[in-house]
This record gives structure tokens, C-alpha cells and sequence, in this order.
């Protein structure tokens, strides 16, 4: 996304960064004493460089998922904190109004922020998320008929138009349009929550409410997928494997989901093996790598973190690492993984890593956008493939090296050679082991480049790490999330039926479809799981969340909103730190900043939403942080407080700094 900062988050502008020069200097002294602790001792370098790195990855984790799960629905309208006359149900990009100018709503990015809230509601039921599902797939059913410059609902060319005002209104100035991976993302996103509805007993839903607008995308993808347009960075007007590789799912998950539904399936059965041969076309095979866009002269050498997206983004453990649909762990995908990366060894805060070693992942080399820098989307989107992989290596419980693929393994283990290795091998073990800390590697990466308070920008410096362009990205805050439940092994439903055969030959067809608009917009109340108790996994391990036939679920993250008055003078800040990792673990550097945006002198309330796990307990206290980085804690005692776990998906905490 590109030309989309603005209003100032409370997450962006902090005085955290005050002392991060400080605790950089401590880190590093206390690794600087672990070095030479293991030279005394005469432990293995590596096997601590591989424990200390996922130290790191394990506190960050458990630090930023809540603030990116509340920063990623502070986004979305119109409740949302920083969505301030947007639209239900609508995404926007960034809150930023300028320089970029991000706050407007993108179908690639709202389709792929729910995509992982669909996900994630689907493994742990919560009625939040399913209200924030509802309004998505009711303002979709409204968008999809607004006409703009790429057309309208009537021929179904509307449907692919990138970007809206956040009332839904056309965006009608200059842009590159079509961009034709919207639809089928869309579709991907809102067919996720339609195979929940179907599982538990909800098919009317399914149909009535959800399947218009699901068949309309998929109508434009059988009829408009053979035409060029624009890709997912809006800069190349070509075939691009992204959307390729995106239109191929929607059909094959489409016509499952037209099938269970009583809907015809045919185009889609018709058209998805053609799709899929000509994914096969962005193949180099003399090169090894994807050529992210091809029909398209754009003097690039192909190599593009639009690749990797497709690939985490088509990620389908049944598929184990099946060449034709790019799988994670195929030799093809991971050819192209290494070189793609080796393509931003030029970065100067890359400068000195050795292959083998995360590095700062940008779009592609010859990217100019903000001078071209790497982003933090595309930087975790390796680490997620990497965890993809490894998921499905353990449960294979091999791994194959071949021709293909052997540079890529020859970064883990530099002796390794073509085979297929059984997990009773040293050399499985070797891999799996450097494969888990590459990946790593990467998380650590946007740990370190990401504001101290946990905000994710667009990008950050190619030269120094700052972060750049727009705040607090949608985009960016999923991304981690993604990458997040990847590394604890929570994976998505898998959307293909079966490993698919490619054609012997492509054939250029495609499907007229007919459009109409989604009229049905209401959903039933209390659509809550099968009556019962249902294990599934979380982030940190596993949940049980209990459900009956007469009442909702019982939350299992609840967004809990801290109020305090306190009274403060120009430039102090006050912030929220305690005992668990999600605020700081009593470390001030990590503490959470409070918002001033309803302070007045008669209610002097400093506020913020955190997106708690229900059921904890935790003690905390308040601290006021100065300009000048002095930090002030309000009195003993120290507070506690204790998450409901009720059927509520959110709670309020009133305090008064203790003086």
C-alpha cells in the first residue's frame, strides 16, 4: 500500500525512547556477561545465541499481543479509538491524515485483518470479535455496491477498486486500479466465518446473509481473473503471483462453501485448475524464485515479498509442501524464500549478517517508496513461513532436501545434501533446530526495530531502524498476530479439498457472472458454538472456553479499559505497568501510556483499553513519566486486579493516582 500519519495515536508518541539508550546498554552488558560466562563454562556458542534469541521472542510476544490485538481493533470503525468517524465495520489502513495519508479502508487490507480475526475467532469463540465480524461482512454487502472509477456492481468491475473514503464513499482521484486480489481476499475472509456458521448449525445464516456477498467476489474472480491489473503494492500493472495465488484459493474455498450451501459450484470448479496453471507460470526454474509479476516489462528482477504473502497466505497444513500451490515448506517456496531475502542483504542495518541469519525484509530491491526501506509486515511474514514449515515437518516428521531447495537448507546446516531425513536423525533435528531460530531471528528483528511501546509503523530505516511512514499499521499489527499463533502451532482451517493436479494445459478462459446486491444484512442473536465445553489453542497454550444452548460464551480475552484521574502539567505522561508481561512486567520501559484525550481540569482522566486474558490476576500501579524521562510512582499500596470471566467482552477499572 502506498500514499496513504495524522491524528497522533497514544501508542506513537511516548517518552519511553527517553531511557531505551539505557536499557540497550544494560542488554547489552548482561548478553556481554552471558558470552563470557559461556566462554568460562565452555558451553556450545550457538545452542546459547539459539536459547538467548528465544528468550527474547517468547518475553516480546507475550508483551505486544495485547497491545496489538487492541491497537488492530482501535482501528476499526466505528468504536474503535483511533476510528473516529469511520464507518462500522469498515478498516482503516493507519490513523495517520498525512504524510502518508493512510486513513481511508483498502478490500486487500480489511479482507486480510479479518481473515486473522475470522481465524481467530474460530479457534476461540468470543463474542466481541464475532459483533466486529458481523459489522465487517455488513459493510462489505454495502461496498460492494458503491460505484467508483473501476465501475460498478452491475458488470461486477466495481468490485475491484482498492480503496474507499472511511464512510464508504468513492475514492475518485488518481490510483492504480483495478487491483484484483481485493475480491478474492474478501471472499477468502467472509468464507471463513461462513464455514463457522455452517459447523455449528447455522447454515441460514450462511446462506441468506453471507453467501451474496461471497458469490458476487468469486462471479468477478471467474470472469476478471485472465486480466492484468494492479498489484498489492499498487505500483505494477501486470499479472501478479499474489493475486493469482489469492483468486486460485477463493475458488476452491468458494465452491466448498457453495456446496455445503446448496449453491452452484460450477464455474468455480471450472475455472480454479486454470487458475492454478497459470500460477505455475511465475516459476523461474533456471533462476529458482517466483517473478512476483509477469505480462509486465517493470525492470525488476521479480524477487518480491509479495511472494512470501501468497505463500503464508495460501498456508494449508493438509497441503503439506505441495509445489503447485507454493506451500511454505515446498522446495519451491523455500528457493524463493531464500532469495528473496538475500535481496535485502544490501540494507546498511542489514550490513555484516551473515546468510543463514535474520535480516530487515523490505518489498522488493528496487523499491523507492519513503527511499525504499524494509517493512515490518513483510519482515514477519518470513518469520511465519519459516513457522509454517516447521509445523508441518514435526508433523510429517520428516524433511526433504532436494536439488531445488538445497541452498536454502545449506544456510541451517552447510553439510547437508539432498535427501530426505527422518525426525529420528541428527540432521532433522539439526535443521528443525536452526530453521525454529532463523525464524526467530526475524521476530527479534521487529522486536528491535519497533517502537519501545509496542506501536508498529509501516516501515522502519534501511539506515538506522527508525520507524517511517505511516503509524501504527492494521496491516502490520495482523502480521504479528499471524506470525505469533504460527510460532505457537495454532494454524488455520485448511481451505483445499485435496493435493490438486495442474492442468497439461493452460487454457485462458473465464466465466461471465452475474452481480446483485446483498440486501440481507442482520444477523440472528446468540450465534454462539455447539452446546458444550470446546478445547482450543491460544497464543499461550490452551483454553477452554465454555458455551451453553441458553446463554453466550464465556469471553476468553476481555478488553479491559483503566481509567485514572490524575492530575498532570504539560509534557508528563502518565502509564500503566504491573506484574504480567502484557504491562511490562513491572519494567517502566515496557509500561503502557495512558491517553489524555478526554483530560480537562475539572476530569483529569488519563485512560487506556488493554486486551486482557479473562480470568488473570495481576497487581499494578500507575507512574507519571516526564519530558525529561524522570519517572514518578504513585504511592503503595500496589493495586489488583482480577480479569471477569463472564460472558462480557469488556470491563472498566476506575482509579485515582494514589498520592
Amino acid at each position: 500500500m502506498e500514499l496513504l500519519v495524522g491524528p497522533v495515536s497514544s501508542l506513537s508518541h511516548n517518552t519511553t525512547s527517553l531511557i531505551q539508550p539505557v536499557m540497550h546498554f544494560f542488554a547489552s552488558a548482561l548478553l556481554l556477561g552471558s558470552v563470557a560466562l559461556q566462554s568460562v563454562l565452555g558451553r556450545p556458542s550457538l545452542n546459547l545465541e539459539r536459547e538467548l534469541t528465544k528468550r527474547t521472542v517468547d518475553d516480546w510476544i507475550s508483551f505486544e499481543t495485547p497491545i496489538a490485538l487492541e491497537q488492530l481493533l482501535c482501528n476499526i470503525g466505528s468504536t474503535g479509538c483511533h476510528a473516529s468517524g469511520v464507518s462500522s465495520g469498515i478498516v482503516i489502513a493507519s490513523p495517520d491524515k498525512s504524510d502518508p495519508d493512510y486513513f481511508y479502508t483498502w478490500t486487500r487490507d480489511s479482507a486480510l485483518v479479518f481473515k486473522y480475526i475470522v481465524e481467530r475467532f474460530t479457534n476461540n469463540y468470543d463474542a466481541g470479535l464475532q459483533t466486529h465480524i458481523q459489522q465487517y461482512i455488513a459493510s462489505q454487502a454495502k461496498l460492494q455496491g458503491v460505484s467508483n472509477p473501476s465501475g460498478s456492481l452491475s458488470d461486477g468491475s466495481g468490485l475491484g477498486e482498492a480503496k474507499y473514503y472511511v464512510d464508504m464513499s468513492p475514492y475518485t482521484g488518481g490510483w492504480g486500479r483495478p487491483q484484483r486480489d481485493g475480491p478474492a481476499l474478501r471472499a477468502i475472509a467472509i468464507t471463513g466465518y461462513a464455514k463457522w456458521l455452517v459447523n455449528n448449525g447455522y447454515s441460514s445464516t450462511a446462506s441468506n446473509v453471507l453467501w451474496p456477498i461471497i458469490r458476487n467476489d468469486l462471479n468477478y474472480v471467474t470472469q476478471y481473473w485472465n486480466r492484468t491489473g494492479f498489484d498489492l503494492w499498487e505500483e505494477v500493472n501486470g499479472s501478479s503471483f499474489f493475486t493469482i495465488a489469492s483468486q486460485y484459493r477463493a475458488l476452491i474455498e468458494g465452491s466448498a462453501i457453495a456446496t455445503a450451501l446448496g449453491k452452484s459450484s460450477d464455474a468455480y470448479t471450472a475455472i480454479a485448475p486454470q487458475v492454478l496453471c497459470f500460477l505455475q507460470k511465475f516459476w523461474l526454474p533456471s533462476s529458482g524464485y517466483i517473478d512476483a509479476n509477469i505480462n509486465v516489462n517493470d525492470g525488476r528482477t521479480g524477487k518480491d515479498a509479495n511472494t512470501v504473502l501468497a505463500s503464508i497466505h495460501n498456508f494449508d497444513p493438509s497441503l503439506s509442501c505441495d509445489d503447485a500451490t507454493f506451500q511454505p515448506c515446498s522446495q519451491k517456496a523455500l528457493a524463493n524464500l531464500k532469495q528473496v531475502v538475500d535481496s535485502f542483504r544490501f540494507y546498511a542495518i542489514n550490513s555484516g549478517i551473515s546468510a543463514g541469519t535474520a535480516i530487515a525484509i523490505g518489498r522488493y530491491s528496487e523499491d523507492t517508496y519513503y527511499n525504499g526501506n524494509p517493512w515490518y509486515l513483510n519482515t514477519l511474514a518470513v518469520a511465519e513461513q519459516l513457522y509454517d514449515a516447521i509445523y508441518v515437518w514435526k508433523k510429517a516428521g520428516s524433511i526433504t532436501v532436494s536439488s531445488t531447495s538445497l541452498a536454502f537448507f545449506k544456510d541451517l546446516s552447510s553439510s547437508v545434501t539432498a535427501g530426505t531425513y527422518a525426525s529420528s536423525s541428527t540432521t532433522y533435528q539439526t535443521l528443525l533446530s536452526a530453521a525454529s531460530t532463523y525464524a526467530d531471528g526475524f521476530v527479534n528483528i521487529v522486536s528491535k526495530y519497533a517502537s519501545t511501546n509496542g506501536s508498529i509503523a509501516e516501515q522502519y530505516s534501511k539506515s538506522n531502524g527508525t520507524p517511517l511512514s505511516a503509524d501504527d499499521l492494521t496491516w502490520s499489527y495482523a502480521a504479528f498476530l499471524t506470525a505469533a499463533a504460527r510460532r505457537a502451532g495454532i494454524v488455520p482451517p485448511s481451505w483445499a479439498a485435496s493435493v490438486p493436479s495442474v492442468p497439461g494445459t493452460c487454457v485462458a478462459t473465464s466465466i461471465v457472472g452475474s452481480y446483485s446486491s446483498a440486501t440481507s444484512t442482520s444477523f440472528p442473536t446468540s450465534q454462539t458454538p455447539i452446546s458444550g465445553t470446546v478445547t482450543i489453542p491460544s497464543p499461550t497454550g490452551t483454553v477452554t472456553s465454555t458455551t451453553s444452548a441458553t446463554s453466550c460464551a464465556v469471553a476468553s480475552t476481555v478488553s479491559v479499559t483503566f481509567n485514572s484521574l490524575t492530575t498532570t502539567s504539560w509534557g508528563d505522561t502518565i502509564k500503566i505497568v504491573g506484574s504480567i508481561a502484557a504491562l511490562g512486567s513491572w519494567n517502566t520501559a515496557n509500561a503502557i501510556a495512558l491517553s489524555a484525550s478526554d483530560y480537562t481540569s475539572s476530569n483529569p482522566l488519563w485512560k487506556v483499553t488493554i486486551a486482557l486474558p479473562a480470568g488473570t490476576s495481576f497487581e499494578y500501579k500507575y507512574i507519571n513519566v516526564k519530558s525529561s524521562g524522570t519517572v514518578t510512582w504513585e504511592k503503595d499500596p500496589n493495586r489488583s486486579y482480577t480479569v471477569p470471566q463472564t460472558c462480557a467482552t469488556t470491563a472498566t477499572k476506575q482509579d485515582t493516582w494514589q498520592s
